[in-house]
């Protein structure tokens, strides 16, 4: 497979948002990369996809910058690009949740790797023989593609539902040591965060998300695919694309590959419009979704 794709996300301060749009648009553009890259006050997330050594040149140049000089990647292939175009978009949050009190840039909850998740659940408890629960901060459709069959799951319209369905549930988290996860780790370390402003003990965050944890374990105790947010749909555990018979059809209404921006873009002018696929459940044929699973609203 000649395409390598790459999802990478960091928490920290941005202040120059319009320049540094400009500047990572030119860079991938030049590069011919396609996909998503969403900046913020509180970070970056990006989803590229182009041939290996675009990829490194492109991630090279990030980590001249001191900000990004951190940032790690998840990497999977595919034998085409699953974007159709490129598109930078300037955001109020780079995974929206609407909890301003949450501010991963400011520091991070704890996060257990993929290898002492996978031990945890082959005993069956943690290392101080704690019971294990697992959360899953992802949307119901994505839930629906595949999870770890013990985890809790809310059937989340999208994100921003996380805190109260934790809060109607708050019994249930008492004594436990909860490992939260999600697709790329970036839903997870706020969700995390929020549990533990909320008084919740031991709780961590699976660092990496569901796709290092696959790259790390090859998806042990994990039932299912992964969803993408992109023209591929869903990956196994091998971190390939699964065969359609395999994925959920499109819910009646959706429309196949088509992202947009969700309504808490910040103020910029336009920039060129990714197209990719979705299967969020809407009756609005127009929908259009980001990698948060938030709805684009019309301009």
């Amino acid at each position: 497979m000649s395409i390598v794709n790459l999802c990478a996300y960091k928490f920290v301060g941005l202040d120059d948002l319009p320049a540094l749009r400009e500047r990572v648009f030119e860079r991938c553009e030049a590069l011919a990369l396609k996909g998503t890259v969403l900046l913020a006050p509180e970070g970056i997330n990006l989803f590229l996809a182009g041939p290996r050594d675009a990829l490194d040149a492109f991630m090279a140049w990030l980590r001249e910058d001191p900000r990004f000089a951190d940032i790690e990647t998840k990497e999977s292939p595919s034998d085409t690009a699953p974007f159709g175009r490129l598109r930078v978009r300037l955001k109020k949050e780079i995974i929206t949740l609407r909890a301003p009190a949450i501010r991963p840039e400011a520091g991070r909850a704890p996060a257990v790797d993929a290898a002492t998740l996978k031990r945890w659940l082959d005993q069956g408890h943690d290392d101080d023989g704690r019971e294990l629960l697992l959360l899953d901060t992802r949307n119901d459709y994505e839930t629906d593609v595949g999870k770890f069959p013990q985890a809790v799951d809310y059937r989340l319209p999208q994100f921003t539902a996380l805190p109260a369905a934790i809060a109607a549930d708050r019994a249930r988290y008492e004594g436990k040591t909860v490992v939260s996860y999600c697709t790329g780790g970036i839903r997870c370390e706020k969700a995390a965060l929020h549990m533990r402003d909320a008084g919740i003990e031991h709780v961590f965050q699976l660092d990496g998300g569901v796709l290092k944890y696959f790259e790390e374990t090859g998806g042990a105790h994990w039932e299912g695919g992964c969803f993408v947010f992109d023209n591929r749909g869903a990956v196994g555990p091998d971190l390939l694309p699964l065969p359609a018979r395999h994925q959920l059809p499109l819910p009646a209404g959706e429309r196949a590959g088509v992202r947009g921006q969700s309504g808490d873009d910040l103020a910029t002018k336009p920039v060129p419009l990714n197209i990719s696929a979705s299967t969020l459940p809407s009756s609005d044929p127009s929908g259009h979704l980001l990698p948060d699973g938030e709805k684009e609203k019309s301009a």
